[in-house]
């Protein structure tokens, strides 16, 4: 088997980095696509539930958790590296196969006026069957990119917010 190459995926936000951090890790449930990127879409969407809330716990050891409305918890990754506020890496697995997680690590580093550049890096695609990896890859790739551009809206808004503050 050849090599998988990592996604990699950034945007710049104009936020500092102790800010982008706190907004990407235990903000996450603020700005992220759920309508598009969750376990209820993907596992559950023919159930009638619906995603109440996404926790981050924001500690080395701590999950990405989404709660929905009929009272479960299902977990979409482990935080393996917490090096707040310069990056986290976590086992990234939202979904309920016997696949392995994948790598995602977001790294934040500041700029200048003020602005943080936020990238990541999702590896470990040869971890996976073949037929998963093919299914999921392409998804990933076009995902980071609008999700990204969610943080980065959010981001925004609170740059506004504070720069009216």
């Amino acid at each position: 088997m050849r090599a998988v190459e990592p996604i990699r995926q950034a945007v710049t936000v104009r936020i500092s980095r102790e800010r982008a951090f706190e907004l990407f890790t235990d903000g996450m449930g603020r700005w992220w696509p759920l309508d598009r990127y969750s376990r209820v879409v993907n596992e559950f969407k023919d159930e009638g539930v619906e995603v109440e809330r996404l926790e981050f716990q924001t500690r080395l050891g701590g999950s990405i958790l989404e709660h929905l409305s009929d009272g479960r918890v299902l977990p979409w990754a482990e935080i393996s590296e917490w090096r707040p506020p310069s990056s986290v890496v976590m086992a990234w697995r939202p979904h309920s196969l016997s696949e392995p997680p994948t790598e995602l690590e977001v790294m934040f580093r500041s700029g200048k006026r003020g602005e943080t550049a936020v990238s990541v890096e999702h590896r470990g695609w040869d971890r996976l069957s073949e037929g998963f990896r093919e299914e999921m890859y392409d998804v990933y790739v076009r995902g980071w990119v609008s999700t990204l551009g969610r943080f980065a809206a959010a981001a925004d808004r609170a740059a506004e917010v504070a720069d009216r503050g």
